[in-house]
């Protein structure tokens, strides 16, 4: 403050012409004596430091700088805010001193703590610690400046495990209590918005014991005090610092210390004697170690001599030029470029005040200006401990924040940064580790909302983001992943000829195809025989190739359903079979009518020859091609996407389009089944050897049996297997009547051809 005050009296620009008076005061960081110097001043009985004719105003107060501390500050603003004096504090960070309505006469030159607690919060954040710890001065610095950064980081999704206060003049206990919640806490960040005297006594108190690393986030009061860099076990810390700033001249005033100086002065004195062990004036002559003049303090390192880390200091230099460009605006006048100040001009500390408001200037590069609430711009160095290769901790400095940018672009880390135990890697300082995509965040029940439990998704719903609070389900189309992360498309299914059912199905459906062709071709090579000839050998034929119909009918069920391949499936099945069963019952009514024409009198043959053998089958299959007809006319099958027998997958299939049509074809099929079961059955003590009604007898028990097992299966069975079912029905019931029917007789005419002679066939008396 003194150099900065003589720089502005040897100015030529800054107040020329007029000399600055000053009073300095050590509050020792008592707020009593503030108060009581405060008291002094605001009164006008201050000691007068210079007198002569050439001081207009001597000992009349026109502005104060400081306090340091927050809470003295406050104190003083009270009581010099009603007589409008204007004070500048250069380290009182405290948000509550920039209510102008308690504090009208308030101004400072470092950055309020809400500027500093928004910088904490982002700084947090943007590291993605989410669970930390807090403690704090029980002084209005530490409570205020927490109370804005815990707002700011319940803002930003940050929580807070704890959060503790101390006093330096606090019982022992209550700090050894501090000290064990940050030992014992699950939280690896500590956020310390605390003063310097107070972190020395928390930092003592837990070297005294193991204590687990942690991360120190600090503030600008402890995180560039060089007295704190001796606790090694901090390394690693980061935090904001005020920016450190260059003063020309400003090593060479200090090292400017002549003997007489230092003797004026108690603080200078004792300085001296402690860093070169003498002892100076009357006090030398009573001990052995005298200075005798040969000391040189450019020799030394000390914090006195040290000026590469002006930080604060360059915030009293600021102050000191503020107060100076208030009054130079109150008293000077610029005219024709030349600056005119009446020193003899009569000013009040309420013009200062006025003019403070309006104070925008730049010395050594430095832009000061304050704004509606006493506050300057916030800037800040982003602050890191670091071990240097000798062992000792250093202060490097690796980036920057500027509240005056946009929003996001504040931060700005230029060099690598390290962390606690010498660390490269952000350390992880989290409640509950994230959750990975395909879970959802579960909140632990009374605890903190960065507590949370990682639950996974339900069926059918995915999360595709880490940390989701909610699942989302996939569309209709498409289905989750094993890890439920992403919804992939559902597979489609149907029976293809890709696969080995479909292969099985096809390769009996071709096969009894072939093998009724082959026993058609044996019943053609021997049509002339009396087996053949036996029972119609032309309803043999036809229901032969009924049944290559009915064979290869089943391959319309195979493949992926299309809108021609629904409509004809069914119907081609329906219509197959009728013609297949009206073959069966022309035969059973001709075994019939055979066995009555040969008793005596009876001539019935000619009431059902081949004509009416012919009509029969046509009129029967008649009835089923208007049954398909209307069925296909009102409501016809069509290709469907089912997407309900499945969750996880599509079923392509044929809607039935009339439910009552399908039925319709499968009950006058049913019906004519037992028509034919029943004849059947009544010709069933025909004699053996011409006995073709057991036959057709056993055929049609398995068909009955086949399709009647084939209505529970076929409502049961999910997917493609209902049509695997309708086609073993179809393939079942085809084989029963073709093994049942033509085997026996093929097996006679290839392997006992002395019986296909018309006398066996006509022998009642065989067995």
């Amino acid at each position: 403050m003194i150099f900065a005050i003589e720089e502005i009296n040897n100015s030529t620009e800054l107040l020329p012409g007029i000399k600055l008076g000053y009073q300095i005061y050590d509050s020792c960081a008592s707020t009593p004596v503030a108060v009581h110097v405060t008291f002094q001043l605001s009164s006008g009985l201050d000691p007068v430091f210079y007198t002569g004719d050439n001081c207009s105003q001597s000992g009349t107060v026109m502005a104060i700088v400081g306090e340091s501390g927050s809470t003295r500050s406050i104190s003083m603003s009270r009581i010099i805010g009603p007589f409008n004096i204007p004070q500048v504090s250069y380290f009182a960070t405290c948000a509550c001193l920039s209510d102008k309505q308690q504090y009208p006469s308030f101004f400072r030159t470092i950055p309020s703590d809400q500027f500093q607690a928004d910088a904490l919060a982002k700084l947090v954040k943007h590291f993605g610690w989410t669970w930390i710890g807090a403690i704090r001065s029980d002084s209005d610095y530490g409570n205020n400046g927490m109370a804005s950064f815990l707002d700011a980081a319940h803002k930003e999704g940050i929580c807070v495990e704890y959060s503790e206060s101390f006093y330096r003049t606090h019982p022992r206990s209550r700090i050894q209590r501090v000290a064990d919640i940050i030992r014992r806490s699950t939280a690896v960040v500590v956020v310390a918005f605390i003063s310097p005297e107070d972190m020395r006594i928390l930092l003592e108190e837990l070297s005294l014991k193991p204590t687990p690393p942690r991360q120190w986030i600090g503030t600008e009061a402890w995180v560039t005090d060089p007295d704190m860099l001796r606790f090694s076990f901090c390394a690693g810390a980061i935090g904001f610092g005020i920016e450190k700033s260059v003063i020309p001249g400003l090593r060479d005033f200090l090292l400017d210390l002549s003997p007489s100086k230092v003797a004026a002065s108690p603080v200078l004195t004792e300085f001296w004697e402690e860093e070169f062990n003498c002892r100076l004036g009357q006090r030398s002559a009573t001990e052995i170690n005298a200075c005798d003049g040969t000391e040189d303090i450019e020799t030394i390192q000390s914090p006195y001599t040290d000026t590469s880390q002006l930080r604060i200091t360059n915030m009293v230099y600021k102050a000191v030029y503020a107060i100076a460009h208030a009054i130079h605006n109150a008293m000077c006048q610029e005219t024709h470029s030349i600056t005119q100040c009446d020193k003899f001009t009569s000013i009040k500390s309420k013009q200062v005040l006025t003019e403070l408001k309006k104070v925008k200037f730049s010395q050594n590069g430095y832009d000061v200006s304050f704004d509606a609430n006493g506050d300057p711009v916030a800037t800040y160095e982003l602050i890191n401990w670091q071990q240097s290769e000798s062992g000792s901790i250093e202060l490097v400095t690796v980036g920057h924040y500027d509240a005056s940018l946009p929003v996001g672009q504040e931060f700005h880390i230029n060099r690598n940064l390290t962390w606690m135990e010498g660390g490269t890697q952000v350390p992880l300082s989290v409640c509950s580790d994230s959750c990975p995509p395909g879970t959802r965040k579960v909140l632990q029940k009374g605890k903190p909302i960065c507590c949370y439990d990682c639950i996974l998704c339900p069926e059918g719903e995915i999360s595709n983001a880490t940390d989701s609070p909610e699942c989302f389900p996939c569309s209709k189309e498409f289905w989750p992943n094993a890890k439920r992360e992403t919804c992939l498309p559902k597979p489609v299914e149907f029976l293809s000829f890709n696969e080995s059912l479909g292969i099985i199905l096809a390769a009996f459906s071709v096969g009894g195809a072939c093998l009724t062709i082959m026993t058609a071709a044996v019943f053609h090579r021997h049509r002339t025989s009396p087996i053949v000839r036996a029972n119609n050998s032309e309803l043999s034929f036809l229901l032969l190739f009924s049944l290559t119909l009915c064979f290869l009918c089943s391959l319309t069920f195979i493949g992926a359903p299309s809108e021609w391949s629904c409509m004809l499936r069914h119907t081609t099945f329906g219509i197959t079979f009728v013609l297949c069963m009206s073959c069966v019952l022309g035969k059973t009514i001709v075994v019939l009518m055979a066995f009555k024409a040969t008793l005596p009198g009876r001539n019935v043959m000619k009431w059902f020859g081949p004509p009416q053998q012919r009509m029969t089958v046509v009129s029967f299959t008649f009835i089923q091609v208007v049954i398909c007809t209307l069925w296909l006319v009102l409501s016809p099958p069509f290709p469907m996407i089912n997407l309900t027998t499945y969750k996880e997958r599509i079923i392509l299939e044929c809607a039935l389009g009339s439910a009552i049509g399908f039925w319709a074809v499968l009950g006058y099929i049913g019906l004519l089944a037992v028509f034919c079961f029943v004849l059947a059955v009544l010709a069933r003590k025909l004699p053996d050897n011409f006995n073709e009604a057991k036959l057709i007898t056993f055929s049609m028990l398995i068909f009955c049996a086949v399709w009647v097992t084939f209505i529970p299966a076929y409502v049961s069975s999910p997917g493609k297997f209902t049509v695997a079912v309708e086609i073993f029905a179809i393939l079942a019931s085809s084989f029963g009547l073709i093994l049942c029917i033509f085997a026996p007789k093929c097996f006679i005419i290839l392997f006992k051809p002395e019986k296909n002679t018309k006398k066996h066939l006509m022998n009642k008396n065989v067995s």
